[in-house]
């Protein structure tokens, strides 16, 4: 059928004359007679889309004119309809490259990407990675590094480089560590000794380590506080901000973003975002997030973020990189992601493949003469056997960690790049059904 909606009459009541039939619509087929739950405001009230997907057969209504008079038609427009995938593909300008976004940088903790070398990262990467401020911070020492040149020229990567500011390995210290209005107090978790991070030695450290983009140092607090701790926190968290803005004197070689906290109250990011846009951040990274809390509420989250996040401004997601994450952070308008996840599920024997995730030392691989990916064309898949790479994380080789390391980066890697050309082609919604399907995921 060439129309957009058409109706399959498939019987008729002989009895009645009721009609049993499929409405044919291009995101979805729907049985009828049905129910539609109505979402006047582009919400059923109360619920997020994925329990109103549980409790309607998948089609809804939305009020034109309440969503004419606000928050207006052309707004939505640039979200890609009620709908909504506010997907945006870019480019990132850094001094050490431009990288097209959204993009997935893995992390190099400790000024590495765990078992690789710089020229393996350069192929499993876009060019742009992570350092962790607080590990660098701690050992070998910042100036250390700065001796260096920073942590390129201490790991002889010539790509670029962001910080984070330390902040949320500090707060993970929940026992060890006391704050205030300067900055935290904790101790050295090796040795015992005191230390103390402000915002301004946040920033310090950073310059230390020469990053191109660095972090504003923030409180990460859990994601269920209370809503009377979150706005101390969040406060604080602003003001510290701030501090770090004022304090930063390489503002022309080294982009220092603001984070958005706020926990699962949405006012209060909404509240901390406005705050923080006074200040010229060139860049907003969204913490507190994939903490604990469900898919669910960290999607409606970004959701609700997405329409408040300034358009010319690069928007980070810090921590969060599984595949499916990474899709629906880019629906919702994300540009940047990093994580640990495909790195540390390597050195436990879990691959990223093309129909999900595989458990490397499972007993059926033990045979197997097939490739990891039968679709990946990364060194590794057209290599070594699924075979080999079981007998090397069974016998805790070092290599098959390498190697699961390599084939799991250049997965994301490949994944973001799909993920771009469906922006660019205006179909990100139907390549995530898609994926989701074939990489077992739920929609």
């Amino acid at each position: 059928m060439s129309a957009p909606v058409w109706y399959e009459l498939l019987h008729v009541d002989k009895n009645c004359g009721a009609r049993y039939g499929i409405l044919h619509t291009p995101h979805g087929d729907f049985e009828t007679p049905m129910f539609m739950p109505v979402g006047t405001q582009a919400t059923v009230k109360t619920l997020i889309p994925s329990e109103i997907k549980e409790v309607s057969q998948g089609l809804i209504l939305g009020n034109t004119y309440h969503l004419w008079l606000q928050p207006g038609d052309e707004l939505i427009k640039e979200f890609g309809g009620i709908r909504g995938c506010g997907a945006r593909y870019g480019i990132l300008h850094t001094p050490h490259g431009d990288f097209e976004t959204p993009m997935f940088m893995p992390v190099g903790t400790q000024a590495t990407v765990k078992t690789l070398i710089p020229s393996e990262i350069k192929e499993v990467s876009q060019g742009l990675i992570l350092g962790n401020t607080y590990h660098l911070w701690l050992q070998p020492g910042d100036e250390l590094i700065k001796e260096f040149g920073g942590i390129r020229g201490f790991m002889n990567w010539d790509g670029a480089l962001l910080t984070d500011s330390g902040g949320f390995q500090v707060f993970s210290l929940s026992k060890m560590r006391k704050i205030t209005e300067e900055g935290v107090e904790f101790r050295h978790p090796k040795n015992g000794s005191k230390l103390f991070l402000s915002p301004e030695k946040s920033i310090e450290i950073q310059n230390n380590l020469g990053a191109d983009i660095i972090m504003s140092l923030d409180e990460c607090a859990p994601f269920d506080s209370s809503y009377e701790y979150m706005k101390e926190s969040v406060d604080r968290t602003i003001r510290w901000a701030r501090r770090g803005w004022e304090y930063h004197p390489n503002k022309d070689t080294q982009a220092l973003f603001g984070i958005v906290q706020g926990g699962k109250f949405k006012e209060m990011r909404k509240y901390c975002l406005e705050e923080l846009m006074k200040t010229p951040f060139p860049g907003f990274s969204i913490g507190g997030l994939s903490v604990g809390e469900s898919k669910e509420e960290m999607y409606d989250m970004l959701e609700y973020l997405s329409h408040y996040m300034p358009k010319d401004k690069p928007r980070y997601l810090m921590g969060v990189g599984s595949p499916d994450d990474l899709v629906m952070g880019s629906i919702y308008g994300i540009d940047m992601f990093d994580c640990v996840l495909p790195t540390r599920n390597a050195r436990h024997g879990t691959a990223f493949t093309s129909e999900g995730k595989i458990q490397v030392k499972k007993a059926t691989l033990f045979n197997d003469h097939g490739p990891l990916d039968k679709e990946c064309d990364c060194v590794v898949c057209k290599t070594y056997s699924r075979a080999y790479l079981n007998h090397l994380i069974k016998s805790e080789e070092i290599l098959g960690m390498r190697l699961i390391t390599y084939h799991n980066l250049y997965f994301l890697k490949t994944l973001m790049k799909n993920v771009r050309e469906a922006i660019k082609n205006d179909r990100l919604l139907e390549f995530r059904n898609e994926f989701f399907k074939k990489f077992g995921y739920k929609l």
